[in-house]
């Protein structure tokens, strides 16, 4: 029996590995093949430098992400509950998956500018599926017709905060609360009256 293994899917894995250990940064070529077991040249092969093979993991998180959403949204449910489920599942990966839990350390502490950059996009592109979900309320009449960037980021900034910054100095919210503030905060003004 012949056993075909996928050197590509075994780069993958080792640099998300090593990434999520190390960082960015400290992550070197050399690392990567050694946890994939392959030599640095296979790598090259496949990714011609260590910011492409990045880019690539990132672009499969964000992929990941979005699917992960779509898999809790579905038409029957209100713009509040579309936009609260939306939001909350995508903010999980800043707190349960570990590559963006040592992305987010990393540009923090090291303010690296290549992991700002990824940072900022996986930023916009919930800011964008939010859009979405906005455009939708407000064609369907379940809210008001208001910028929707504008909007999506205002509602992401608040749910970051009080899930993640509000921690810091107070008592953790629930996700009720959350929820109840946001529709106290952002909803309850965009719904038609």
């Amino acid at each position: 029996m012949i056993v075909t293994i996928d050197r590509k899917q075994q780069i993958l894995e080792a640099a998300t590995h090593s990434f999520s250990l190390f960082g960015y940064k400290a992550t070197t070529i050399d690392q990567i093949a050694k946890i994939a077991n392959v030599g640095k040249g296979t790598i090259y092969t496949f990714y011609k430098n260590k910011e492409q093979l990045f880019h690539q993991i990132i672009s499969l998180l964000i992929q990941e992400m979005k699917a992960a959403v779509d898999a809790i949204i579905n038409d029957d449910l209100t713009f509040h509950e579309k936009a609260d489920r939306a939001l909350f599942k995508l903010l999980e990966y800043r707190t349960d998956h570990q590559l963006m839990i040592k992305l987010l350390q990393e540009e923090k502490e090291l303010g690296t500018p290549a992991v700002k950059e990824v940072i900022q996009s996986i930023e916009q592109m919930i800011i964008d599926y939010l859009k979405t979900i906005i455009q939708k309320g407000i064609d369907e009449g379940e809210i008001k017709p208001c910028h929707t960037e504008l909007t999506a980021f205002i509602m992401l900034k608040l749910y970051v905060a009080l899930i993640f910054d509000w921690d810091e100095q107070h008592k953790p919210l629930d996700k009720d609360e959350i929820s109840a503030l946001l529709k106290l905060y952002v909803l309850d003004g965009l719904t038609p009256s």
